[in-house]
C-alpha cells in the first residue's frame, strides 16, 4: 500500500501510546458500576434514535445498529428501545433488504427474529423465512473470489460473517428448522477456509487483499473487518447448541482470534484501523474496538475466555469506547463506510458504530452486574 508522508510522525505518536501511562485511580481490573454502563448506553442510543441515519432502513449500516439496540432492550428498564425496533419492523413490513442473496441485506433479519422470539408474532419472520427458503431452493452459483457476481451472491468478504450467519441461526431458533442452522454453519466454514489466515489468526477482508501489504511490509488486516467476524462468532456461539458437532471448531476459532487480538491492542484501549501496522493509521477507531470489546466480554461472561487473561484488555477497550461518547450521546471516532484501513474525520459517526458500542456495553453491564451480586455461601 502507498507509503504515507506522515508515517514517521505517526510512528512517533504510536510509540508515545506504548509508554506506560500513569496508574488510574481505579485498578486496571476494576469493573464499572452496572447502572453507569447502562445509563451511558441509553444516552448513546437516545442520540441515535433522535438523529436517525439517512441510510435505507434495511441497509447493513442500520441493521448492525439494530443488533445493539436489541442488546440494550434486553437490559434496559425502558420499553422505548424495543418499541423503536418494533416500529422499524412494521415500517419495513418485516422485509429484508432487496437483494436476494446479498449478506448485507440479510442482517436486518437478526432483529426481526429476535423480536419474534420476544413477541411470537408470525408476521415478523414470514418474509425472512420466505427469502431463506428461496435461497435454499435456488442456490447461487459461484466461488469465493471477490469478483463479478460473487461479490453479491456469495459470502465472499469477511464482513458477511457478521451480516448473514447470525441471521440464519436466529431463524433456526425461531422456527426450529435445522436447515437454516446447517446452512449458516456450512457456509461460515466455507468462507473461513478461504479468508482465514491460519498463521496470523486473522481474516483477510476478501481475496483482493491476499497479496497486498502495508507500508511496513505486513499483511493488510482491517480492524473493523476482523471485528465483524469476532462479533459474528459471538452471535453464533450464543445460540449454537452445546452438542453441535461444529461447536468445538467455532470455539477454537473464537479463542484463536481473541488470543491474537489482545496482542494487537494499543495502550489506550483501541485497535488501530490496520491491525498489523498501527503506525500508518494512528487515529482511534471505535467500530473495530467496539466489536472486539463485545467479543471479549461475551467470551468472559460465557466461560470461553480466561478471566485473568482477558478482563484487563476488555476493560481497557471499554474505557476507550467511553471516551468516544460526546456529552450529548453522539458517538464519534467511527471509521466511515469502507473496506480497508484508512484515515478519517475523528468526528465521524455511523449507526453500526453505535451497534458495536451497545453490544459491548450489554456484556460489560452483565459482567459488572454479576460482580456486584453477592454470592450465597454454600452450606
Amino acid at each position: 500500500m502507498a507509503h504515507s508522508p506522515a508515517r514517521f510522525l505517526a510512528a512517533a505518536a504510536v510509540a508515545l501510546l506504548a509508554v506506560p501511562l500513569a496508574r488510574p485511580a481505579q485498578p486496571d481490573d476494576a469493573l464499572p458500576a452496572a447502572p453507569e454502563v447502562r445509563a451511558l448506553m441509553e444516552r448513546v442510543a437516545d442520540w441515535q434514535l433522535a438523529n436517525p441515519s439517512k441510510h435505507p432502513a434495511t441497509d447493513w449500516t442500520q441493521a448492525a445498529g439494530y443488533t445493539g439496540m436489541m442488546a440494550l432492550a434486553g437490559i434496559s428498564d425502558s420499553p422505548r428501545y424495543l418499541d423503536a425496533m418494533r416500529a422499524m419492523g412494521e415500517k419495513n413490513a418485516w422485509k429484508p433488504g432487496p437483494r436476494i442473496y446479498h449478506a448485507d441485506d440479510q442482517c436486518v433479519i437478526q432483529t426481526y427474529a429476535e423480536l419474534f422470539l420476544h413477541d411470537h408474532r408470525p408476521e415478523m419472520i414470514a418474509p425472512s423465512v420466505e427469502r431463506f427458503d428461496y435461497v435454499l431452493s435456488h442456490p447461487a452459483k459461484g466461488g469465493l473470489e471477490f469478483v463479478g457476481s460473487n461479490r453479491s451472491t456469495q459470502w465472499s468478504w469477511c464482513d458477511s460473517l457478521f451480516m448473514a450467519p447470525p441471521a440464519w441461526v436466529r431463524i433456526w431458533a425461531a422456527t426450529g428448522n435445522t436447515k437454516y442452522l446447517e446452512f449458516a454453519v456450512t457456509n461460515w466454514w466455507r468462507t473461513s477456509d478461504f479468508l482465514y489466515d491460519r498463521t496470523e489468526h486473522l481474516f483477510f477482508r476478501d481475496s483482493t487483499y491476499f497479496t497486498k501489504r502495508e507500508a511496513n511490509g505486513r499483511k493488510v488486516f482491517w480492524s473493523r473487518g476482523n471485528g465483524w467476524v469476532f462479533g459474528g462468532l459471538a452471535r453464533i456461539l450464543e445460540l449454537l447448541p452445546a452438542d453441535h458437532p461444529a461447536r468445538p471448531r467455532f470455539e477454537q476459532q473464537f479463542r484463536e482470534m481473541a488470543a491474537k487480538l489482545i496482542t494487537l491492542q494499543q495502550s489506550d484501549g483501541f485497535w488501530r484501523s490496520s491491525l498489523l501496522d498501527p503506525a500508518e493509521y494512528p487515529a482511534k477507531e471505535e467500530s473495530g474496538t467496539g466489536f472486539y470489546c463485545y467479543g471479549l466480554a461475551w467470551g468472559i461472561n460465557h466461560g470461553l475466555l480466561d478471566r485473568a487473561t482477558y478482563l484487563v484488555p476488555m476493560l481497557r477497550a471499554w474505557r476507550g469506547l467511553v471516551s468516544c461518547v460526546e456529552p450529548d450521546g453522539r458517538l464519534i471516532h467511527v471509521q466511515p463506510i469502507g473496506s480497508d484501513p484508512r484515515s478519517f474525520d475523528p468526528n465521524a459517526t455511523e449507526p453500526y458504530g453505535v451497534g458495536a458500542f451497545l453490544l459491548a456495553g450489554s456484556e460489560v453491564y452483565r459482567a459488572a452486574s454479576a460482580a456486584a451480586t453477592p454470592r450465597t455461601p454454600r452450606r
